[in-house]
């Protein structure tokens, strides 16, 4: 175990207020909290440095891109879990969802992919419970009801995986992510190299997909994540029909609405909508759907996740915080709100008896600078 750390003088973010004091660490908990400016003559002297809880991140593709840097390019698995952990580290996120993907296609005319989650999940897990990895991992199933192999690949893993959360998701083009036809196709012919016949025969099998699969998937999943104890989430969801489906298979997660009727039905079923640190510090969609910061001062936004940019995360807190004139509140969205809606009970908030998981940062032109983090007490970055 970690031995006493003291951090004093610090800007503490706590769930409602920023406030300066102190804050004692032992035994990988947080074991004490004061206010004031002193300095112990063993405490660290933060000068003014905001601390907040360590970032809880439940939605990431960063694993993926270093399981797969590009096409066709597949990395050791351990090496990427590592490098993925130690960067998700190195940005502050403490606690980390890893989003991996059930459902496969492997007979698609052009653009296949296989089934790796079984295996990747399986590493992860060794490798957390050997101490191998700096902050804390959980399982989050991608579970795509436009696929194959969905049911089979669920099959695999049970309650003792585990499973955080399990997110219904449904790529079939031209509705949800990509109402706009175009602008899927400037997306996937760019990203896989498609040419336009190759591109359409690759819409028309999944659209056969969806209709031949897609229901038993979305039931399978549903069921499947039931029987883990999962969180169920939706992902993409863009009307009030949709958000009602969602509602109605158990549904506490919306994550990405992309319009203001599917954020504004969320919050009527009591769904927690949770909007990508990319789309706020870009100002908007990359898709084109509904901009996080109008949800924001919609009083719709109660969860950023960093998506495909790690660190996104902080920074697009920060600056929430700055436009909602709260550091507090703009911190609550990436510490204690996931933390709450993830059913982590023990993190997520600055108070005694928690997990130390701690970030100390200090703004510059209003970006943060991380100074340090620490992952239950350990220096983690």
């Amino acid at each position: 175990m970690p031995q006493e750390m003291i951090l004093a003088n610090a800007a503490l973010v706590l769930p409602d207020e920023t406030v300066r004091g102190s804050i004692v660490v032992r035994g990988g908990r947080i074991v004490d909290m004061g206010t004031g400016t002193a300095v112990p003559a063993e405490a660290e002297d933060c000068g003014g440095d905001f601390v907040a809880p360590g970032l809880i991140e439940l939605h990431t593709d960063n694993l993926e891109r270093h399981i797969r840097p590009r096409p066709k390019v597949d990395w050791p698995h351990q090496a990427a879990i590592i490098a993925h952990d130690a960067e998700l580290a190195s940005v502050g996120i403490t606690t980390v969802f890893d989003a991996i993907r059930v459902g496969s296609i492997v007979n698609g005319p052009n653009k296949k992919y296989g089934k790796y989650a079984r295996a990747i999940a399986s590493e992860i897990l060794t490798m957390r419970d050997s101490g191998g990895l700096r902050i804390s991992h959980h399982l989050h199933l991608r579970a795509e009801t436009c696929s194959e192999t969905l049911i089979e690949e669920l099959d695999e893993f049970g309650p003792k995986d585990r499973i955080g959360i399990v997110s219904l998701m449904d790529h079939t083009p031209g509705q949800r992510q990509f109402v706009n036809m175009d602008k899927y196709q400037s997306f996937i012919r760019g990203k896989y190299g498609l040419d336009q016949a190759s591109f359409e025969a690759h819409v028309a099998h999944l659209y056969a997909l969806r209709a031949q699969l897609g229901d038993r998937h979305e039931k399978a999943a549903v069921a499947a994540a039931n029987r883990y104890g999962a969180v169920l989430a939706s992902h993409d969801d863009t009307t009030a029909a949709q958000v009602a489906s969602s509602a109605g298979n158990g549904v506490q997660l919306g994550e990405f609405p992309t319009t203001v009727e599917a954020a504004t039905a969320n919050h009527t079923h009591r769904i927690a909508n949770i909007m990508g640190g990319p789309n706020l510090v870009r100002g908007g969609s990359h898709s084109g759907n509904v901009a996080a910061i109008d949800l924001a001062d919609q009083g719709l936004l109660d969860i950023i996740s960093s998506d495909y940019v790690p660190a996104s995360l902080l920074l697009s807190a920060v600056q929430l915080g700055a436009h909602w004139g709260n550091m507090a509140k703009g911190l609550h969205t990436v510490t204690a709100a996931p933390a709450r809606h993830a059913r982590l009970d023990d993190r997520g908030r600055l108070e005694v008896g928690l997990q130390a998981d701690l970030i100390r940062f200090r703004l510059t032109e209003g970006v943060p600078a991380l100074r340090a983090v620490w992952s239950k007490g350990v220096r983690a970055a």
